[in-house]
């Protein structure tokens, strides 16, 4: 069983690769920002970091979600920070020009309309797209995009595998915030493998043994993990007391699901409850993660509602799968290394190698070793 090498150190290591990804990928595809929910007024606001570059995601009057650079066409002051609400224009603290919700210029201070030069008559725009009740952001069109520029193309059969769970109308019961020192892609070929699972997971193998078994192969996604008998959701007990969502199907109503969808994209399915994780690369060497919980809003207004199950069982694996990610990247520091290797049941994180290769060019891919013997 022959064993393929990973992409090499560089692609993990090294700021002049991360300025490529930043261009190729970051900026170049849709990148997940948030949720519908976070802007649901007129002049919601909240102001994003994507890699680098700042972004203005709002909802405008006429109930659409909008995006825009954050800088001013004056000075490129920043017009924006943290989140809110913009009652009705956006006004640069620097010089005072004003532009509407919809980033046309309304205003110029002491300067005649007519002397502003056509090309900087509104803020910078990108692409906002919606789907699951998630919020997306390009800030570059490209179609010559491997994925073709839709966000639906992007999404994949993800589409399809999740189509029964009512994700558009989940909302958020709770948000953790992790600050991982490891490379983005570190942490997506982690989430892609089981391999790791029986060393690292032990409470998660005791709720699901089939991430135990050969070694984390052969698992189906397809149709979901079984979890030990008696249990179907990620919880200390495997159980809870809230409602499965309606519409599943019988896999779904007991099995765990997960879907990969790239660049910054990791979701969690149980039969009552999602784990989203929003992907924030800093550096080549530093991810921030955000892990929304979604519940059902019938399930929140209940005066019973407490998320804290399903949260603290997370965050216990979160907790040991960011520091063996840790441990991987400073391990990679070393010069001793050129590459890592994927085994047969890693497959799946072997696909980001074609991921970055098809964006990046193939020159960023290590050469195939021989096949063992």
């Amino acid at each position: 069983m022959a064993l393929d090498r990973s992409l090499p150190r560089d692609a993990y290591w090294d700021g002049a690769f991360f300025e490529r990804e930043q261009n190729a990928i970051f900026w170049n595809e849709w990148f997940l920002v948030g949720r519908v929910e976070q802007f649901e007024r007129p002049g919601a606001y909240r102001v994003v970091d994507i890699a680098g570059e700042s972004v203005i995601v709002l909802r405008g009057r006429d109930g659409a979600l909008a995006g825009f650079l954050n800088l001013c066409r004056h000075r490129g002051s920043r017009l924006l920070c943290g989140d809110g609400t913009v009652r009705d224009v956006i006004r640069c603290p620097y010089h005072g020009w004003t532009y509407a919700l919809d980033g046309s210029l309304k205003a110029t201070p002491f300067i005649a309309p007519e002397a502003v030069p056509p090309e900087i008559d509104g803020l910078h725009r990108v692409d906002v797209d919606e789907w699951g009740g998630f919020v997306f952001v390009r800030v570059k069109k490209d179609e010559r995009s491997p994925n073709r520029g839709t966000l639906r193309a992007q999404i994949g059969a993800a589409h399809e595998r999740t189509a029964r769970y009512p994700l558009a109308e989940l909302r958020i019961g709770r948000t953790l915030h992790y600050e991982v020192a490891a490379n983005w892609k570190v942490v997506l070929e982690n989430y892609n493998e089981c391999y790791h699972c029986a060393g690292v997971h032990p409470e998660l193998c005791r709720l699901v043994p089939a991430f135990k078994a050969n070694g984390g192969a052969g698992l189906d996604w397809e149709n979901g993990i079984a979890h030990r008998a008696g249990t179907y959701t990620f919880t200390e007990s495997g159980t809870s007391s809230r409602a499965a969502f309606a519409g599943l199907n019988d896999d779904e109503r007991e099995r765990h699901k997960g879907e990969l969808i790239y660049p910054n994209f990791m979701l969690s399915l149980a039969c009552e409850h999602v784990a989203a994780f929003t992907l924030w690369p800093q550096s080549p060497s530093a991810t921030v993660i955000v892990c929304d919980f979604l519940f059902h809003p019938d399930e929140m207004r209940e005066p019973s509602f407490d998320p804290s199950d399903a949260v603290a069982f997370w965050d216990r694996v979160n907790g040991q799968d960011w520091k063996i990610c840790e441990s991987v990247q400073d391990g990679m520091r070393s010069q001793a290394f050129e590459f890592g290797y994927y085994a047969p049941m890693e497959d799946a994180s072997l696909d980001i190698r074609r991921y970055v290769a098809e964006r990046l060019g193939d020159s960023v891919l290590a050469p195939q070793l021989p096949a063992k013997r």
